[in-house]
């Protein structure tokens, strides 16, 4: 039976479902889910990714199911970005399937970039993994970012969430290093991994400074063949940027600069280590689960944000005065900043007036 909407009541919480489809409070994934069936977790993540009102409508009672299953969650999660050419891909498929070698699950969350024309993306990631893509024991999801910035798109955080659900306890998060994906990835992530090419110590001027400054490691990858030698003078001098730009005194960690070599395995047991005493060092001093709380109120702002966007661009005013207030932009007749404020008034002007 199909309800136009439907009351829920979410830990406290009233809210209005429009178009929704179930009776139960509790979504008919959720069960499939928890049981670790991978088509249910790959159906929950696309309906987290869908911009349609009734797929996000029946995500919010989906998630609100998973986060109270997630409670005592003490997964590893791993941020990992780099400029291209550093080998993300390689190095993600060699320490997944040694992370799966001992026992654990372990989730690959690849967000691709899409077109800005066609909104297309490439979703190349299980090619690049192809020994990883098949193990019993992880699960490979390309997602495209739909444009948003930094590479991380809007159901990332869910996503996360939904792996975790599904029973793996190690999720690791891959952005397209376009700026600022290392920021937004960071604080969704347990643990930041930088990745640099060998071939990258001439530019060592012009690391950003925000980048490195979220990292709680730097890997120099490639670290074999006729590049082992440009790769152990890469660790020195990153080692010695890290130094002077960056400190956590106050998590009790400080970061440091590693070498691996994806090809041939050396580094990858030892990177692992790494991170897991990452992990037990955050859980000891209780920086873990308070990094996760700051984590969960910048999802908060976050969805927030990317809500009331979704609202202003299917505001009937907005859509009125859009396409004249571009062109103006366009041709020079009007400031940009002078734009975006008179929708801003139309939009403002719409909300009080329904009110």
């Amino acid at each position: 039976m199909l309800h136009r909407t439907k009351c829920v009541f979410l830990n406290g919480y009233r809210l209005i479902l429009s178009s929704f489809r179930h009776v139960s409070n509790v979504h008919p994934l959720f069960t499939p889910l928890v049981s670790g069936e991978r088509a249910a977790l790959a159906r929950a993540i696309t309906l987290s990714e869908s911009t349609l009102k009734k797929h996000r409508d029946e995500n919010l009672l989906l998630m609100d199911s998973v986060l109270k299953h997630n409670s005592n969650c003490n997964s590893l999660r791993i941020g990992i970005s780099g400029p291209p050419g550093a080998g993300k891909s390689t190095f993600i498929e060699a320490l997944g399937l040694y992370i799966a070698s001992l026992n654990n699950k372990v989730s690959v969350l690849a967000v691709d970039p899409s077109s800005t024309r066609s909104g297309g993306s490439l979703l190349a990631d299980k090619t690049r993994m192809q020994h990883l893509s098949v193990h019993k024991s992880a699960f490979i999801r390309p997602s495209p970012n739909r444009g948003h910035l930094g590479g991380v798109c809007r159901a990332t955080n869910d996503s996360i969430q939904l792996c975790e659900a599904a029973g793996y306890n190690v999720i690791i998060v891959e952005t397209v290093g376009a700026g600022q994906s290392e920021i937004a990835v960071a604080n969704m992530t347990d643990v930041f991994v930088l990745l640099i090419p060998p071939g990258s110590g001439d530019d060592l001027q012009g690391i950003k400074k925000g980048i490195v400054e979220v990292a709680d490691m730097v890997i120099v990858t490639k670290a074999d063949g006729n590049l082992k030698t440009a790769a152990g003078l890469i660790k020195t001098e990153y080692s010695r940027a890290l130094r002077l730009l960056r400190n956590h005194d106050d998590l009790g960690w400080k970061p440091f600069v590693a070498t691996v070599s994806s090809l041939t395995g050396e580094g990858i047991a030892e990177a692992w280590e790494d991170m897991l005493d990452y992990q037990k060092e955050m859980i000891s001093t209780g920086k873990y689960y308070e990094k996760r709380k700051r984590q969960r109120v910048s999802w908060l702002w976050d969805h927030l944000q990317d809500e009331l966007f979704s609202h202003f661009k299917k505001d009937p005013a907005v859509r009125k005065y859009q396409n004249k207030l571009e062109k103006d932009v366009k041709n020079g007749i009007i400031m940009p900043s002078v734009a975006a404020q008179q929708l801003l008034s139309y939009f403002l002007d719409g909300r009080s007036v329904k009110d």
